[in-house]
């Protein structure tokens, strides 16, 4: 049996942060955008990303700056 490669996850977004911070539930930021729980439980976990449309309505909802959601590349 082959080994699986261990792959470093990215981490791109940072929502499950900015949510912490605004005390939101992923559930409540779920229904707000009319997306199912599962979805948003995906990009907190960087597991799937959000378009740039959709972290915009995120940003709005949160009432955060767009950048706030996104991992710094340079500090």
């Amino acid at each position: 049996m082959a080994k699986k490669k261990s792959v470093e996850k990215i981490r791109i977004n940072r929502l499950k942060v900015v949510l912490a911070d605004k005390e939101m539930s992923q559930k409540d930021l779920a229904k707000k955008v009319k997306k199912t729980a599962n979805t948003i439980t995906r990009i907190c976990n960087n597991e799937s990303q959000p378009s740039l449309k959709f972290l915009r309505e995120i940003a709005l909802i949160l009432d955060v700056d767009i950048r706030e959601l996104i991992q710094p590349t340079k500090e």
